[in-house]
């Protein structure tokens, strides 16, 4: 049995930056991971929007600094349109910031932070590697890998996404809300050009989502019912190309599809406990919101920075698996959860709600939203991750 302090499953964006904030501390951490993050041919369709707040982070644990920037695009203004003429926009002129965050792949940000864990002497990789089975003792947490190896260690943190295998081997309690909707992304060429603008549009047929990526390219983000998801990515890709610069009122002109469309499955998962004897989730394995606000990942690095933060400052007499000392991190991480995502599902709901009279109210208020400076700063605030 090989002993750590500090288990991690999952060695995804969350996962592998909890192993980088814990760089300098003293705890001896394993990195469980079934695979190590690969390049993409051309560029990635899974795009993150990242908060001032969370680059703020990737740079106080030393990742930001190597990311190519020539695969990044600031967000300079922000443009959100309603289904009947309601519209709000945000700038990080008048906000008073260089930009109100970054769009950059997915695929740019695991690498890295993976080349980080790979220079640190504090922990162990364990790559391609699968859990098998999972037993809490009092004083530790016991993995046993498929191919036999044992690890043992007195906090194990799952950070293995969505599906969280961890989370069903504890019995902690998720409740999963499907939206019957799916998450379309692409990345497309674009005629014009965007300016570092990310768009909205709030429409009949679901939340479309231009973000800016480097030069004359976007990527989209276009939550969708089932039926017109799997319809998207059935489409040839000049097809595709046309019916998105369509829905976005061709606001950036004629599209060229660059990468395939692909589809993931949209669901709001609640996880009322996100620690135990021995345990913590974080990431995907700890919440799920619709992705109209662009902070999901967000939420993870922010929970890895919480749980980093508590783990670092430990007092070498303090167990780190107590649930006790972990609910300390429970409790600073369930209010800013708990608000995106009753915000997230409040705005899906609202604009898919089909009552009379209710979309010229939602429109108005959209517009005046934009008018109210007070109100309009704190959705600023929340954009930037300013919590």
């Amino acid at each position: 049995m090989q002993q750590f302090d500090l288990i991690i499953v999952g060695g995804g964006l969350a996962g592998a930056s909890l192993a980088v904030a814990l760089r300098e501390s003293r705890l001896r951490i394993a990195l469980v991971e079934t695979c190590a993050p690969q390049p993409p041919e051309g560029w990635d369709a899974r795009i993150y929007a990242i908060s001032p707040a969370n680059a703020e982070y990737l740079q106080r644990i030393g990742a930001w600094e190597h990311l190519d920037r020539e695969r990044m695009a600031p967000i300079r203004a922000m443009e959100v349109f309603g289904d009947q003429g309601g519209r709000l926009a945000f700038s990080a002129y008048e906000t008073g910031v260089a930009e109100l965050g970054w769009i950059l792949e997915s695929s740019l940000m695991a690498r890295e932070l993976w080349e980080s864990v790979k220079r640190q002497a504090n922990v162990t990789r364990f790559c391609p590697a699968r859990p098998a089975r999972l037993e809490f003792r009092h004083d530790a947490a016991v993995l046993t890998l498929e191919e036999g190896v044992v690890l043992s260690a007195r906090l194990l943190a799952g950070a293995d996404g969505r599906d969280s295998w961890v989370r069903r081997q504890a019995g902690l309690e998720a409740h999963i809300t499907p939206y019957e909707e799916k998450g379309v992304v692409a990345n497309f060429a674009t005629e014009k050009p965007h300016r570092g603008i990310a768009y909205q549009w709030f429409r009949a047929d679901g939340v479309l989502a231009y973000l800016p990526l480097p030069g004359r390219r976007m990527s989209i983000v276009w939550s969708t019912p089932d039926a017109q998801a799997d319809e998207l990515c059935a489409l040839p890709p000049a097809a595709l190309a046309e019916r998105v610069a369509a829905a976005g009122g061709e606001m950036l002109g004629r599209l060229e599809t660059l990468t395939p469309a692909a589809a993931f499955a949209l669901r709001l998962i609640r996880v009322p406990r996100t620690v135990a004897p021995r345990l913590a989730l974080l990431g995907d394995a700890a919440h799920g919101i619709h992705p109209l606000s662009g902070h999901g990942i967000n939420l993870g690095f922010q929970d890895a920075k919480v749980l980093a933060g508590l783990l670092a400052g430990a007092q070498p007499w303090q167990d780190i698996g107590e649930e006790r000392f972990l609910q300390r991190y429970q409790r600073a991480r369930q209010e800013e959860t708990r608000l995106m995502q009753g915000t997230t599902d409040a705005l899906r709901r609202l604009f898919r709600a089909n009552l009379p009279g209710l979309a010229p109210l939602r429109n108005l208020g959209l517009s005046l939203t934009d008018r109210l400076a007070p109100l309009k700063s704190q959705l600023v605030r929340y954009a930037l991750g300013a919590f």
